[in-house]
């Protein structure tokens, strides 16, 4: 049954999209709540900027974690008797687009989480590594002269379409194609309010004293 693999597939990366690493952390070893602190989001570089690095990065390597292992299992499923049906790229394409909406999303804190980078990055990782290696390239290389993590979040969001058709790949498929350029428009989205600060010069920029950013 076609429907209820995708179903499987969908509900599955989705919860584990949505455990959130970020707000776990913060709450575990400094006993507070990432939500009330900085932006508010519940992703790594909120984390960082709290002042706790070590769990940011921590985060970071979490989320990506969750994105990848959902696009594996997803590959996995067809190894169960009986659920099988179903194209392999379909299902890993239904994985990453929920496992992305989950952490955007997430059910335990309210379906407010965070904006879905790190858990790309791994997404991307299991189904298209080159190109996401050329998109985290690209992050730090913009970082690495604006020290902006927005800008290099969309910039690296705005290069891995082309590069995920243009660089070496197994044959993606109609479904995996098209979460190949939908992720990278939700991100986008995600950082509209980091665009108009970004357009008014009002952006954090990490390494600039708070009171300098006004």
């Amino acid at each position: 049954m076609p429907a209820f693999t995708y179903i499987l597939v969908g509900i599955a990366a989705y919860l584990l999209g949505s455990i959130p690493f970020g707000y776990i952390l913060v709450r575990l070893f400094l006993n507070e709540d990432i939500r009330a602190k900085g932006s508010g989001n519940i992703g790594a570089t909120n984390v960082v900027r709290s002042g706790a690095k070590k769990l940011g990065a921590l985060t970071f390597l979490l989320d990506a974690c969750k994105g990848f292992a959902a696009v594996w299992l997803a590959s996995r499923i067809f190894f169960v008797p009986g659920i099988a049906g179903v194209p392999l790229h379909n299902a890993e394409a239904v994985a990453a687009l929920c496992a992305i909406l989950g952490h955007i999303y997430t059910v335990w804190l309210r379906f407010k989480g965070g904006k879905g980078v790190a858990t790309a990055l791994g997404v991307f990782l299991a189904l298209a590594p080159i190109a996401a290696a050329a998109g985290l390239i690209v992050f730090i290389i913009v970082f690495a002269l604006s020290r902006y993590v927005s800008l290099s979040s969309i910039l690296a969001a705005v290069v891995f379409p082309p590069a995920a058709l243009l660089l070496p790949h197994a044959p993606y498929g109609p479904w995996l194609t098209a979460v190949i350029f939908i992720v990278p428009i939700i991100i986008i989205a995600r950082h509209r309010q980091n665009i108009a600060r970004l357009i008014h010069g009002t952006e954090y920029r990490f390494g600039k004293p708070k009171a300098s950013q006004a």
